[in-house]
């Protein structure tokens, strides 16, 4: 802050000495004939001082949101494990709104005003979004566009020191619906099953049923490596998942068989460690449209491949699976994911206090 002190010079004279004091440097001061004056220089030397700590040096004061996202992603995006795909589309949709302002320009009402455009955006190009009506950006989605700039702030201000701080940090977050629960009944299940047989992508069923009867996800599964998989443990090693952890996939019963069924087939399997190739074996099959033709043969209405998991993780509460246990096998670290289930284990619960009852009430 700055200070104005009126003191006596040698001659007699009333003179007034400018102060100013900022965390982080050292007080500077001048001293002025006119208190006026000294106010002024006060005023823009304070503020050519925030301004530098704020903004770095003057040689970054000039770089654009543009700049910023440019270096992010040749410096540091290649150093992420996953989703650098999602990063990459979410920062380009930041670079094209706001990439010719400079990051003095930047405020959170700026960031906040694009929040709320993100929020009525629409988009039909979704992994397994209908595309007969385009939908709006789920919160959710919303929320992983402002991480991914945030994250391109805090390396900027932490590692860079091209800002000051992340203002990104100010800007309120859009509301998370309840979780969706959307899974399978028995005859939806049995219609996604035989459209998946009859498909004409022979991967799709042997896919659909891990699926349900795993909780895997969709990448996990079409990443699938011959090598992480051990058929007479029936154990299939994820090495990268998007926790970043290491998770075992259990293989049992018609899913093993499946897998078992498909290296059989595989008699080129040399050319390729994919489970589920394409031709060249050079990357995983890609099996959308077959999805969607499925989906429709099925007559299933608002289900996404992602439901499958759901699906799963349902299908284990029903059957008296514990909440720990839920977790552990699709690979949430805490049981925050897995509360949306609890409702489908009340039967399972009333039975284990009912066992406890009748224990320490057997005498009364």
């Amino acid at each position: 802050m700055a200070i104005i002190e009126e003191r006596k010079g040698r001659n007699g004279l009333t003179v007034y000495r400018a102060k100013i004091r900022l965390k982080g440097r050292r007080p500077e001061s001048k001293t002025f004939e006119r208190k006026t004056d000294a106010r002024d220089w006060a005023q823009q030397r304070e503020a050519e001082l925030k301004r530098s700590r704020a903004f770095g040096t003057a040689e970054t004061a000039h770089k654009t949101i543009a700049d910023l996202i440019d270096r992010y992603l040749d410096h540091e995006l290649p150093k992420r494990n996953s989703n650098q795909d999602m990063v990459k589309t979410c920062l380009k949709w930041w670079r094209t709104e706001i990439g010719e302002r400079t990051l003095q320009d930047i405020s959170p009402s700026i960031l906040a005003e694009c929040r709320d455009r993100l929020l009525q955006a629409r988009y039909s190009d979704h992994k397994f979004a209908s595309k007969k009506t385009p939908r709006k950006k789920s919160p959710a989605t919303v929320i992983r566009y402002m991480a991914a700039l945030s994250h391109v702030f805090s390396v900027a201000a932490n590692e860079w020191e091209w800002i000051d701080s992340n203002p990104m940090l100010k800007v309120k977050k859009p509301a998370l619906p309840q979780p969706r629960v959307r899974f399978l009944d028995d005859d939806e299940r049995k219609r996604l099953i035989e459209a998946c047989r009859k498909s004409d992508c022979s991967y799709l069923y042997p896919v659909v049923v891990i699926a349900l009867s795993t909780g895997a996800r969709y990448s996990e599964i079409m990443h699938l490596r011959w090598r992480d998989i051990d058929l007479e443990r029936g154990i299939a090693r994820l090495e990268k998942t998007k926790n970043q952890d290491r998770r075992a996939l259990p293989l049992a019963h018609h899913a093993l068989e499946l897998v078992k069924a498909l290296r059989k087939k595989q008699k080129d399997a040399a050319k390729t460690d994919y489970v589920f190739a394409r031709a060249d074996g050079l990357a995983p099959m890609e099996i959308r449209k077959h999805w969607y033709k499925a989906m429709e043969d099925a007559e299933l209405e608002d289900f996404r491949f992602h439901d499958l998991r759901h699906s799963a993780a349902s299908y284990l509460a029903m059957n008296g699976a514990t909440l720990a246990e839920i977790a552990e096998v699709l690979g949430h670290k805490t049981l925050q994911m897995v509360k949306r289930y609890a409702h489908l284990s009340d039967q399972h619960t009333a039975k284990v206090v009912e066992r406890m009852n009748k224990k320490i009430f057997k005498d009364q």
